[in-house]
């Protein structure tokens, strides 16, 4: 019996050098000691197993992001000056009574930049190094995380599953098995694309393999493989409720760290020193000193006590786990998995205590003679290589289970931007890699490709349906759909002027993704296998 963790580790392209202080950056900035550092530490300080006991799949643009000297300078920065914000706060009379939670922060603080400093400031080697160690399973993604089920064109699936490889074998010098389908969307369509890019296993939602033709005899607790070859795992609903439900499940508890009560919003000025948006408004800065608490006013978070309730947390979600999976098995499944996936960001940064419970888990299920083991996706292929064959349903983990989330009317007009540039795009492709064409114009060609993949990422749509952070997102979708037409029109010409020189490099130089690859990475990307 076996509980398979898969976290994916992703976010948007953020990249905003003409901002001394980007609001959006700090997005990276807070996952990454909220949650990537300390779940560095918690893989390393995980018991030995015989094989990789977490499958972790880093997205592209992540990778790019982990990469950058800039972001990673800024990152520095960030953390400097939010632990000076923490001492700022530990002497103010405004936060009496909350000495224990900025005790603990500006712990974790020092904490982060001490693994960060570790590896150089280098989370991708810090990641590869560990599942060198046999420790954790690595799997990547597409190019920018594009809702597949939403192109337009084989072409464009193509191009975003093979940049999305060569990336990460860029950046990890290692080729991934597994898969993460952005958003677990995925249609029988996609299935040959996703074999022929050389995914062996991905992760659907639970009624992917419910619905799936023939019914699979052991529901969500076994892989299936579809005609395709490719293996698909089930997420498991209750496993998904303990965990992700914030109403329902473990995050939710009354002595866990409140997200939205913040220190921004609280302290004094003075205390903030600065710590401020645009136009002085005050935002969120990490450090968040109230347990969730079931009654007004919110009580003081209290660390000890929260991660005494995490690892209470972490045997009740085993003890469950075991229940269901003996069930399973007496059910008639020879050796079932309970498979959890969830967005990495959701350990650290959404739900504080989540490493701990990670943690606790890792240790208790190493620890025990019986019950269920932790692993990976693709260590339980190679250990029960036999699947039942069927074709996996249409499906995603959005609400509702399809695809609402992304294609909803709010969204209408990225679409129109995307399938617009998408076919512009193929039609100049197909123009100026067959041509002798100059070095400007090949430039402009791959560029224009680039700024597609970043026109495609899904979070724009989530953003837009959901509400948060829409503007940003229309900017961004008005921003890559621009440069997009200009792009195409300045790579099937030899008439530039210098004006349109300088903008390319300056493109260039602003959004540098995937700049590491050869131009030959992007000779024959949306061609057939």
């Amino acid at each position: 019996m076996h509980v398979a963790f898969v976290l994916h580790a992703h976010l948007p392209y953020v990249r905003h050098p003409e901002h001394a202080r980007s609001l959006e950056e700090r997005w990276l900035f807070e996952a990454t000691w909220e949650c990537y550092l300390r779940l560095i530490d918690v893989i390393e300080r995980a018991p030995e197993t015989p094989g990789p006991f977490l499958t972790l799949s880093l997205s592209p643009t992540l990778l790019e992001m982990f990469g950058d000297a800039e972001l990673r300078r800024r990152f520095v920065d960030h953390l400097t000056r939010t632990a000076s914000l923490a001492s700022r706060a530990r002497s103010a009379p405004a936060f009496a009574g909350h000495e224990a939670a900025l005790d603990h922060h500006i712990a974790a603080l020092r904490s982060a930049r001490e693994t960060y400093e570790r590896f150089g400031g280098d989370l991708t080697r810090a990641f590869v190094t560990l599942a060198e160690k046999g420790r954790i399973e690595l799997a990547s993604t597409t190019a920018t995380h594009a809702y597949l089920p939403g192109l337009k064109t084989g072409a464009a699936v193509r191009a975003q599953l093979r940049i999305g490889r060569r990336a990460f074998e860029h950046h990890t010098r290692r080729a991934p098995a597994g898969l993460w389908l952005p958003e677990c969307a995925y249609e029988p369509r996609l299935g040959p694309d996703l074999a022929l890019s050389g995914a062996r296993f991905t992760v659907l939602d639970a009624h992917g393999l419910e619905l799936a033709r023939p019914r699979p005899p052991s529901d969500v607790y076994a892989p299936i493989l579809a005609p395709s070859g490719v293996a698909f795992f089930g997420r498991e609903p209750e496993a998904t409720r303990e965990i992700w439900s914030r109403e329902e499940g473990f995050p939710g508890d009354a002595v866990y760290r409140e997200f939205y009560r913040d220190v921004g919003f609280d302290a004094p000025l003075d205390v903030l020193d600065g710590e401020l948006g645009p136009d002085g408004k005050r935002l969120m800065t990490g450090l968040k000193l109230h347990a969730i608490t079931k009654e007004t006013p919110k009580k003081p978070y209290d660390p000890s006590v929260a991660r005494d309730r995490a690892k209470q947390h972490a045997a009740e979600f085993l003890r469950g786990v075991e229940a269901r999976l003996v069930r399973a098995r007496a059910e008639g499944a020879d050796e079932p998995v309970v498979v959890a996936p969830f967005d990495a960001e959701l350990f650290g940064h959404w739900w504080y205590e989540g490493p701990t419970f990670l943690a606790e888990v890792f240790a208790l299920a190493a620890s025990r003679s019986e019950g269920p083991r932790a692993t990976s996706l693709g260590r339980h292929l190679e250990q029960f290589p036999d699947l039942c064959i069927a074709e996996p349903a249409t499906s995603s983990w959005g609400e509702g289970g399809f695809g609402a989330v992304w294609t909803h009317p709010a969204t209408a007009r990225l679409w129109r931007h995307v399938h617009h540039a998408e076919v512009r795009v193929l039609e100049v492709d197909a123009i100026v890699r067959d041509t002798l064409a100059s070095e400007k114009r090949r430039r402009a060609r791959i560029q224009a490709i680039r700024e597609l993949f970043l026109l495609q990422s899904s979070d724009w749509a989530f953003m837009m349906r959901q509400g948060d952070m829409a503007e940003y997102a229309d900017q961004r979708v008005r921003l890559h759909a621009s440069r997009i037409d200009r792009l195409t029109r300045l790579a099937l010409t030899e008439a530039w002027s210098d004006t349109d020189i300088r903008w390319l490099a300056s493109v260039e130089a602003h959004t540098p993704l995937f700049s590491g690859l050869e131009e030959d990475a992007y000779a024959h990307v949306f061609d057939p296998w």
